[in-house]
């Protein structure tokens, strides 16, 4: 009961600096907003009024802030994706991340059910991980969607239709944010409202599979401040059966336009998603039928049933030239539900964080240097409870497990960017985290206590410089530290008792080169190339246990190495044509791994294609029409660490057409798309399961049509 108390005092706290810090901004507000009530319509920036029309190197123009500063993206000397509206409006059915990052090298996205569940890596971090996002810092518009572990549990909060840009940098981030950027940096950030008063867009799309999506947003300028508030509904019923899934996602962004000194985005969300779960297949039932679930799937009615809502602000404050604080606070509740075959685990989280950053810019002699210090904190706590699960998801009345977690991360980072004339830029930075993880057990009897109190720390580094040689040429080289400490799914679910921490994790580390180039050439050709090498202490292994089966469980398998070539190009002869092909190549190995009673080495990495690519062409006869074609292809990949079996390459290829006409003076676009046109059988990935059940088929062909109003 004490641990409770302690953290409540700490919620109080942390709530309490948040009005504090309205309380001293909100006078600035009301200040600045008053010297301009009508608002300047120029400084907002409506989705249709998006004019960055490639995803790659643009001599500069390009400003990214996933670096935790605006910098010109030929200044970054980080390999770094930059996906507009030009790539994000060709998606078909604006759900699942594998449609925004298609065409990001070094990113594979694994759908789990043709939905919005999801697994995401770069470079192979986080590859093996059973839901969501480990190892990779994940922003939405400021506000950080991991835990104090660095795991984001999942990606629905994001309705990747009002996304206006995506900002991916890969390769180590630890030392800009700690465990969530061990492989790299997701940075999303959604649309603004218009520069009129009011305006919007309603969307409605559907097709095979029993898939519905149904949009409305709103928003606007008035009086200073910039609004965008949005709606959509997802349903479907999956290829597999058992695999349906419906999704609510509310999301509100006001922002303070016109202030001088303070700059200000007050964000809410909320989210509620559920999705059945059909679980792996082995082989023999794959051959029989691809779209059966797995026997227990339907025995136990297998499921995640999430709910969440989250309220938080960003913002800046210019102190005098050259000085500024940045900062963000967030609240955020999530109630969560899953039903496994031993059980069902209910989990109610409560968490809060942000970052106070402070940033100086002034001349070094002849050198212009930007420097920041910072501390970010983010806490959350988890009430987690399960029963057993005598069937179809009914629930017994013994208790099986009953504990309370809090979590902590403190982090303190520094980061100098130097401007050495001539063109280069030199990076460096520094930062240590502390990572607390407390259990209280309330079940202990004075035989048994899984109470338990684990501590992460780690101190990392990053460096890297950038060569602008002309303003249409660049390269750049850089060195950065990993830190990934076992995320909240790998030491909450113990292999020895339900309930308790897995003791047994230590954290990876990693260290990573990469040297890259990236440019245009002429007004028709862009390219952007990375090669790395990453090297990985204590990398993390899955398994599962015999009498808990269908559950996942971890530990460090060993060290590991990873070599990788990673390309996007661009090619736009005319206006009314476009090309972008982007190519990995991956060579990801265990130099020792093992696996039950066996150790293995110079073994590669299970779930990872040595080659995976993406050719998206579009061509646009008329004004108001496009026609577009895309060819995805990966090669063979492993299925565990024994490299005993694999799954063959595929090559899926997809099509759409997009009319875009006027109702009067409401502009309407017509969309159809297709997906898998050939009806190619496949399997979209695998997870290392000893006991068979490694194989998760993609969806055959498939067919939607929608329509956007512009009103």
């Amino acid at each position: 009961m004490q641990n409770v108390s302690i953290n409540r005092k700490a919620g109080l706290t942390w709530i309490s600096l948040m009005v504090l810090l309205l309380f001293l901004t909100g006078p600035l507000i009301l200040a600045d907003t008053a010297q301009n009530p009508e608002g300047s319509k120029d400084q907002t920036t409506t989705t249709e009024q998006s004019t960055d029309e490639d995803i790659t190197f643009s001599g500069g123009e390009i400003i990214v802030s996933a670096p935790r500063i605006d910098i010109p993206l030929d200044e970054n000397p980080s390999a770094t994706t930059v996906v507009n509206r030009a790539v994000l409006d060709t998606m078909p059915r604006t759900v699942g991340a594998e449609e925004a990052l298609a065409l990001v090298p070094g990113v594979k996205v694994d759908n789990q059910a043709n939905g919005e569940r999801v697994h995401l890596s770069i470079r192979g971090q986080g590859i093996l991980t059973e839901r969501g996002v480990r190892g990779i810092k994940v922003l939405l518009d400021g506000i950080p969607l991991n835990d104090p572990t660095g795991f984001a549990p999942d990606l629905f909060d994001v309705d990747w239709a009002t996304v206006d840009k995506i900002e991916v940098l890969r390769g180590p981030a630890s030392a800009l944010y700690g465990g969530g950027g061990s492989g790299g940096i997701l940075n999303i950030e959604t649309a603004d409202g218009g520069p009129d008063p009011i305006s919007g867009d309603t969307q409605y799309t559907m097709g095979s599979n029993g898939f519905m999506k149904t949009l409305a947003v709103v928003g606007g300028t008035e009086g200073g401040v910039n609004y965008r508030f949005s709606a959509s509904r997802t349903q479907g019923d999956g290829f597999r059966v058992h695999t349906a899934f419906h999704a609510t996602n509310l999301y509100g962004k006001i922002r303070f336009a016109d202030t001088k000194r303070l700059h200000l985005t007050a964000i809410v969300s909320g989210t509620s998603f559920f999705n059945e779960n059909a679980e792996g297949l082995n082989i023999n039932q794959v051959n029989k039928d691809p779209e059966q679930p797995n026997p227990d799937a339907l025995l136990f009615n297998e499921f995640q049933r999430t709910r969440r809502g989250t309220g938080g602000f960003v913002g800046q404050i210019d102190l005098v030239e050259g000085q500024n604080l940045s900062f963000a606070a967030y609240l955020r509740n999530t109630r969560w539900k899953e039903s496994v075959p031993s059980s069902v685990q209910h989990r109610a989280y409560e968490g809060m964080g942000g970052y106070l950053q402070y940033n100086l810019a002034f001349d070094f002699g002849s050198f212009g240097n930007r420097v920041s210090i910072g501390y970010d904190y983010d806490q959350q706590d988890i009430d987690d409870y399960r029963r057993p699960n005598l069937g179809r998801a009914e629930e017994g009345t013994e208790i099986l497990s009953d504990e309370t977690i809090h979590q902590e991360n403190d982090g303190i980072f520094f980061s100098d960017t130097l401007d050495l004339g001539k063109g280069w830029t030199l990076v460096a930075g520094v930062r240590h985290d502390k990572i607390n993880n407390r259990l209280n057990d309330n079940l202990a009897t004075e035989e048994a206590d899984l109470s338990k109190e684990i501590d992460y720390s780690e101190t990392t580094a990053r460096a890297g410089l950038a060569w602008s040689v002309t303003p249409t040429f660049g390269l750049y080289a850089s060195w950065g530290e990993g830190f990934l400490p076992p995320a909240t799914e790998e030491i909450a679910n113990n292999p020895e008792n339900l309930g308790g921490f897995n003791e047994s994790l230590e954290p990876a580390t990693s260290r990573s080169v990469e040297v890259g180039t990236r440019g245009t050439l002429g007004s028709e050709f862009s390219y952007d190339i990375a090669v790395f090498r990453l090297l990985t202490d204590n990398d993390f292994g899955r398994y599962r246990i015999s009498d808990r089966p269908l559950e996942t469980f971890y530990r460090n398998a060993g060290f590991s190495r990873r070599y990788g070539l990673e390309t996007l190009f661009a090619w736009f002869p005319v206006d009314a044509f476009t090309a972008r092909l982007a190519y990995t190549y991956s060579d990801f190995t265990y130099d020792k791994v093992e696996i039950g009673d066996e150790v293995y080495r110079d073994t590669r990495l299970p779930n990872c294609p040595r080659h995976m690519a993406y050719l998206d062409m579009e061509v646009r006869p008329l004004p108001h029409l496009s026609f577009g074609l895309g060819v995805q292809s990966l090669s063979r990949a492993y299925i565990d660490g024994t490299n005993s079996t694999w799954i063959s390459g595929y090559s899926l290829v997809n099509a759409r057409i997009s009319y875009l006409v006027n109702l009067g003076p409401v502009p309407m676009e017509l969309m159809v798309s297709g997906r898998n046109l050939l009806d190619k059988d496949y399997i979209a990935f695998t997870e290392p399961d000893p006991d068979g059940n490694s194989y998760q088929p993609g969806p055959g062909r498939e067919v939607f049509a929608g329509v956007v109003l512009h009103l």
